[in-house]
């Protein structure tokens, strides 16, 4: 039985764009710096409770529920039905039902639950961190697994939580982000599409925007535009600053995030991009070349390609490649949890192991990286190979894809996790970075001075989170 409310990939992607429920909420703690994984990660036999033969999976989109239809379906011997119910992101609508339905508790309670990286902090370290269940509840020794995985370190900060160091939270993609461009653009202005090439026009590696500002010029004197919009850039600035929005208890605005204030600004006044909003036509359209100019390229990870370039890029299919990154940065990705009230634990921890730690090639990341989960047994419809979270897995797969004319986008995406940090997300991000974002589209547009703009931020923030504004 299934119930499927309102699901788009496309809007559930956008999460960071989306403006959340804006229910006031209590700080939360953070838990690199009370030593995540160092804890001793407790371990426990899980059991099942003989009388329950139901699972109770909640998503915000069918990733994961199609995952675990392929794992009961892959263990015919499993003896569990699946009770999946999706409530998309759009409006908001997904947290407050999920909070709703794991305070209530009972049968019909979630006993595997999703969170995205917009608000996975609230489930592993804030508000709601007292319903799950540590992985070591589900009889995993996650420490050792962690380990042979070799899991990227920022899935597991994020997953960590702070009052008792146990893992509660761990996800199965590794998102770290590059620069996506496109090779026909960048052999007009430099005369090669090589990412070895475009890395250096760009400064892909230096930490900084110098050599960038460069190739905007170089890319306008031909006639195209660097980025689409301000929000391709967003996500690099944002996931690379050093601290996020809420330190002990107060808004605080990272140097490097108060700087995309004047980036969005170099990048309006001379005229860089087509002032495009990230998720809508026009940024589509730029994917296909059908914007007012021509676009280089777009930051994202692995997903952005797999999951809305190819299916927007029209006829610039395949004239695409990928190089690193000015800044580092990663941008997305989903956490799995466990309820802690679960009946059957020892059900819920195989399935978690087999999508988020299964480092062997029977494991759900050795198909995703090899693009080889055939959702409907059918391999016209195979997931798009995508970097995991696991560095073992990704180590024997092979990364080369048709949309970036052959290239092996693993030997770009899989260092640019290396850069991803778990330390500057907060449980308040999808409704501060919405807040911020329009504050900036604010000043971007000549309605508000620099300074308004922060001030009027500081403001919308103070009256939709519960957090000490200055």
């Amino acid at each position: 039985m299934k119930k499927l409310i309102a699901t788009s990939l496309c809007a559930v992607l956008a999460l960071g764009c989306l403006t959340a429920c804006g229910e006031k909420k209590e700080a939360a703690g953070d838990a690199a710096d009370k030593g995540g994984v160092q804890a001793e990660q407790k371990v426990v036999e899980a059991t099942n409770d003989p009388n329950v033969k139901t699972i109770n999976v909640w998503a915000f989109t069918d990733e994961v529920p199609k995952m675990i239809d392929k794992y009961v379906e892959l263990h015919p011997d499993f003896g569990f039905e699946i009770n999946t119910t999706i409530i998309a992101t759009t409006d908001g609508a997904y947290q407050p039902a999920l909070d709703e339905a794991l305070k209530a508790g009972g049968a019909d309670a979630p006993d595997i639950y999703c969170a995205e990286a917009a608000f996975i902090l609230k489930y592993a370290q804030g508000d709601a961190a007292s319903y799950a269940a540590t992985y070591g509840e589900l009889g995993l020794d996650v420490a050792a697994k962690i380990k042979e995985a070799d899991i990227a370190s920022y899935s597991v900060e994020i997953g960590t939580r702070p009052s008792d160091g146990q893992v509660v939270a761990l996800g199965y993609q590794a998102t770290g982000g590059a620069f996506i461009y496109n090779r026909s653009v960048a052999k007009d202005t430099w005369g090669s599409d090589d990412p070895a090439k475009v890395k250096e026009a760009i400064g892909g590696g230096t930490g900084n925007w110098d050599q960038f500002w460069k190739a905007a010029d170089e890319l306008k004197a031909k006639g195209y535009a660097i980025c689409s919009g301000d929000g391709d850039i967003w996500h690099a600035i944002e996931n690379s600053s050093t601290s996020g929005w809420v330190v002990d208890g107060k808004l605080t605005i990272d140097p490097k995030r108060e700087e995309f204030l004047d980036v969005s600004k170099k990048l309006m006044d001379n005229g860089y991009h087509n002032d495009t909003q990230d998720w809508t036509d026009p940024w589509y359209a730029d994917m296909k070349g059908a914007g007012e100019k021509k676009v280089l390229g777009f930051f994202g990870p692995a997903w952005l390609i797999n999951y809305v370039m190819a299916g927007n890029s029209g006829d610039t299919y395949g004239d695409w490649a990928v190089c690193e990154s000015p800044v580092g940065f990663f941008w997305g990705g989903t956490w799995l949890l466990a309820n802690k009230d679960s009946k059957v634990k020892k059900a819920v921890g195989e399935i978690i192991n087999w999508i988020t730690l299964d480092c062997t090639k029977d494991g759900l990341q050795y198909a995703w990286a090899n693009g080889t989960v055939d959702w409907d047994n059918d391999p016209e419809t195979a997931t798009a190979k995508d970097t995991v979270a696991s560095g073992t897995v990704m180590k024997m797969s092979d990364g080369t894809v048709e949309f970036l004319g052959g290239q092996n986008m693993f030997d770009v995406f899989v260092p640019a996790n290396a850069f991803a940090n778990g330390k500057n997300l907060t449980q308040y991000d999808e409704t501060i970075n919405s807040t911020f974002r329009d504050a900036v589209r604010q000043y971007t547009a000549g309605k508000v001075t620099r300074d308004q703009a922060i001030a009027d931020f500081k403001t919308n923030v103070a009256a939709k989170v519960d957090v000490e504004v200055e």
